[in-house]
Parts: structure tokens; C-alpha cells; sequence
């Protein structure tokens, strides 16, 4: 496994930071614009998947990075919820939302991958964990 040495060079912080800009292009192109209160919150959920990611690895403790995961993946399954609620009220079309949901279900099986290996890997990191 390479060296990461910032939470850009993680893969799940990069796909995370793909479909945030897959939600905000949705607002620009599709109805979406409209409904201001579940464009808010799609737009807060995405964004905490990159967000938690990106504060978790900056925590510099394995267990405190394996806790910001776990609500980036919370987040994850938030913004399917919502995705759905787009769909039902004929915001979306099947293939964007699809292809959406494909990546989120991916999201959440990349950060559900990392979260059992920091878990097994006994690796503390460089903060003192309690």
C-alpha cells in the first residue's frame, strides 16, 4: 500500500470530492434548483462525506479517523435517501440517479474497507489515543 501522506492522496476523500461535484452539477442542470430545502441538505451531505474524511485523518489518531469515517459513511447513505426523494419527485432521470447511487454504494464499501483494516491493523497513529 503506497505512503499517504495528505487526505487528498486518499482515494475515498477523492471519490468523495467527485460525487460532491456530481450533487452541485444536478442543482445547475436538473429541477433541483427549485426545491431549495433538499437541495440544502443534498448539498450538506456531500459535502460532509469529503469533509469527514478530510478532519478524520487530520485527527493524526487511528481512532478518531476510524469515527469521521463513520459518519462520512452515515452521510453516504443520507444523500442515497435524498437522491431518492429527487427521483420520486421527478427531479432526476434513472440513469443519473444510477449512476449515483453506484458511486455511493462504492463510497461506502471503500470507507467500510478502510475503517476494518485501520481496525486490524493495531497502528495507533501519531496522536495518543485514550
Amino acid at each position: 500500500m503506497a505512503r499517504i501522506e495528505n487526505f487528498e492522496d486518499l482515494e475515498i476523500w477523492q471519490l468523495a470530492r467527485e460525487i460532491c461535484r456530481d450533487v452541485y452539477t444536478l442543482f445547475l442542470e436538473t429541477s433541483l434548483k427549485n426545491e431549495f430545502a433538499l437541495r440544502n441538505q443534498m448539498d450538506k451531505s456531500s459535502g460532509s462525506i469529503m469533509d469527514n474524511i478530510a478532519e478524520g485523518f487530520e485527527r493524526n489518531g487511528n481512532k478518531e479517523f476510524i469515527q469521521y469515517l463513520s459518519i462520512a459513511k452515515a452521510s453516504c447513505g443520507e444523500l442515497r435517501s435524498q437522491l431518492f426523494r429527487a427521483i420520486d419527485r421527478k427531479h432526476l432521470d434513472k440513469a443519473c440517479f444510477d449512476e449515483l447511487i453506484e458511486k455511493l454504494d462504492l463510497e461506502c464499501n471503500k470507507i467500510g474497507f478502510l475503517m476494518n483494516y485501520l481496525l486490524k491493523s493495531g497502528y495507533k497513529g501519531s496522536k495518543l489515543n485514550r
